[in-house]
């Protein structure tokens, strides 16, 4: 850069967090190898990434544990996070055990705080219960002395009057940070100005965006919550992730440098970062962000294929596309279910899952579409 340029102002310079670990990992058809986590945690560190979000813990057995252990092998646990899903106190406390027994010291709970995410996974859409649950669960992990970050999953759709109180009780409890997760792409760059400032403005606040790409402007709304006083983004490599992926880490860094004139971060890792991200992932050569990618509406959760609307501001067919299902050892019962429909009751779910799950672990987790799980139905029954 020529040192007349002049440059917008940068109050506090944001610090970046990478979930290319846990929510691209997480997107349907995707499973990253423990040599990957280690390779790509390890680019991140060099290019001043500060932490490296890997992997989801909800209970004990975790499928994710060799990816937290191989990041941490490669730059340290201090410089990793582990997502921890919050569904009742006694589940929260079976997360925390096998969070300590894989060295895990930040956590990220998440927590849905919509009334239609909470309802979908709490059961109950009580703001009450929201805030109750919330603080039984900083509290329990502050007592084992983590640093903990908490979420508003669905944040961006949560109502002011609900999220305030919500993110103000967690703080009370004791947290070191809210991430306020745009789950649905839905905000404009001026619209997330004013959630942000909102939470900002809590006494003793630390914000992170965690923004999705469906709409084009992850990263325009990181950018804005900075503006607005968060100081934390989370991004992926090349923007991998579920629904339109996330703010991508090139364009984001790019930006605060062209922008801000921010010289911080080794740009010069980020080419090779986004072929060993795009490559673990079995992406190809390039992932494209938005509605129109075939990843856009495609899902490996069943609770996402049930209730698409919880996860969609707009529907796939209104682009021209199609809802599909993706996975390749994520397979459960219920998935499978959701893939067979009317011809599931003419299988033994468990014993065709577990049988499915055996044959992609042989033939090296090939991806899997919903025709393809009912072609492999056909096979199980005719062996």
């Amino acid at each position: 850069m020529a040192a007349t340029e002049n440059h917008e102002e940068l109050a506090v310079p944001p610090r970046i967090s990478d979930a290319t670990l846990r929510d691209s990992a997480h997107m349907a058809g995707v499973e990253f190898g423990p040599d990957d986590a280690a390779a790509i945690a390890g680019l991140l560190v060099r290019t001043g990434v500060e932490l490296v979000e890997v992997g989801m813990v909800s209970g004990p057995g975790s499928k994710d544990a060799p990816l937290v252990e191989a990041v941490h092998d490669a730059v340290g646990p201090e410089r990793a996070m582990t997502l921890l899903v919050v569904r009742d106190r006694q589940q929260v406390a079976r997360a925390l055990d096998e969070a300590q027994s894989l060295g895990v010291r930040h956590i990220m709970y998440s927590i849905p705080t919509s009334e239609q995410h909470a309802k979908l996974k709490l059961g109950t859409p009580s703001a009450k219960f929201l805030q109750a649950l919330a603080r039984s669960a900083i509290q329990q992990a502050k007592e084992r002395g983590f640093h903990v970050t908490f979420s508003g999953e669905d944040g961006a759709r949560t109502p002011r009057e609900r999220l305030v109180p919500y993110v103000t009780a967690g703080f009370e409890a004791g947290a070191d940070r809210f991430r306020l997760a745009e789950t649905v792409a839905c905000l404009s760059p001026w619209r997330m100005e004013s959630v942000i400032g909102d939470l900002t403005a809590i006494d003793g606040s630390e914000i992170e965006i965690h923004s999705h790409n469906m709409l084009g402007m992850a990263v325009a709304n990181s950018l804005a919550a900075v503006r607005a006083g968060a100081r934390w983004i989370s991004a992926t490599v090349g923007g991998i992730g579920e629904r339109g992926g996330n703010a991508p880490l090139a364009e984001l860094l790019t930006s605060l440098r062209v922008v801000y004139g921010d010289t911080r971060f080794d740009l010069g890792h980020l080419t090779e970062l986004s072929r060993l991200a795009l490559q673990g992932a079995g992406l190809g050569t390039a992932f494209q962000s938005g509605p129109t990618t075939p990843h856009a509406f495609a899902y490996e959760l069943p609770g996402q294929l049930s209730h698409p609307e919880a996860y969609e501001t707009l529907p796939a067919e209104l682009v021209g596309g199609s809802r599909e299902l993706r996975v390749r050892t994520r397979l459960t019962p219920a998935l499978v279910k959701w893939a067979l429909a009317d011809a599931a009751d003419t299988v033994d779910l468990d014993a065709f899952t577990a049988w499915l799950i055996g044959r992609q672990e042989k033939e090296g987790g090939p991806l899997l579409d919903r025709d393809a799980i009912r072609k492999a139905a056909i096979d199980y029954q005719a062996a």
